[in-house]
């Protein structure tokens, strides 16, 4: 008898074992689902905020909205950083492509990421920074990436074919081996900067140099530029940048077009290089035959 009541309860404390097992295995697995479900919301609702930025702002030209998608420390790849810059940006294609119109191609959303292929569409019937209007049409495709949280973008880089957009609008000869001959043609002059950067401030000089660089090499007028750089024995940087010019009205409208850009973005250059302890030399070459 003793022996079967002993029987009863080792059957009794494994079958409470294994429900409480059961139980357990149901409640992370519940809990799993949970977090499965949310992630997948929080990607779908990142989705929706870029369509919306895209479809609806960008598109109906709702610009009064962005402010409502974007987090107060937004960082974007574009010169000057910011909501202030994005805005700036949109702006200027819709001035210049009044019938703008952006296509969303693709939207794949990964983590906190969403990652968009679109196509701007439209005709550049105004002028476009320094490019006169050329009444051509335009079908631009691009990248972004936008990185959220707590449902804002936080930062963004977006990447478009400039090249392309160029030759579309007639910047560029659709085929660019005629530039090779018009390098061999052109006698214009050079615009030759020498700049000494203490090693400490290299990191930051290159950063500007790069945004400074993107922009001049899209002006009218420009042939060629290249760089050169040293390290001395300390590990400052001795850096030269050589601007091939078409002629001289080339460089003059470069200048202005330059300081133009440096005052929207609130770069100030004399600054910049008194805080950095850069010394800079700049002069104006003729090419010898």
């Amino acid at each position: 008898m003793k022996s079967i009541i002993k029987t009863g309860a080792v059957l009794a404390s494994i079958l409470l074992s294994a429900s409480h097992s059961y139980s357990q295995s149901n409640d992370n697995h519940s809990i799993t689902t949970k977090q499965v479900m949310n992630t997948n919301q929080e990607r779908t609702s990142n989705k929706d905020v870029i369509r919306n930025l895209y479809e609806n702002i960008l598109n109906e030209r709702k610009f009064q909205l962005i402010d409502d998608l974007f987090s107060p420390d937004y960082k974007t790849n574009i010169a000057g950083g910011g909501i202030a810059a994005f805005k700036e940006q949109v702006s200027a294609i819709v001035k210049a492509i009044p019938d703008a119109h952006w296509e969303v191609l693709e939207l794949i959303a990964e983590g906190n990421k969403v990652i968009v292929k679109q196509e701007l569409h439209g005709t550049q019937t105004e002028q476009f920074r320094t490019f006169p209007p050329s009444g051509k049409k335009v079908a631009n495709v691009g990248f972004g990436v936008y990185e959220f949280a707590n449902g804002k973008i936080i930062e963004s880089q977006v990447t478009t074919d400039r090249l392309g957009f160029l030759q579309e609008i007639g910047a560029l000869p659709i085929d660019l081996s005629t530039l090779s001959q018009m390098s061999q043609d052109a006698v214009g002059p050079s615009l030759i900067d020498k700049f000494f950067v203490p090693k400490n401030s290299i990191a930051e000089f290159k950063k500007q140099l790069h945004i400074n660089k993107s922009f001049i090499e899209a002006l009218p007028g420009l042939i060629r530029m290249d760089e050169f750089e040293q390290l001395d024995s300390d590990g400052n940087l001795n850096f030269v940048t050589v601007a091939r010019w078409k002629d001289q009205t080339s460089i003059d409208n470069a200048k202005a077009a330059v300081q133009a850009e440096f005052k929207r973005i609130g770069f100030n250059g004399t600054e910049f290089y008194q805080r950095l302890n850069i010394k800079l030399e700049r002069g104006i070459y003729t090419k010898v035959n």
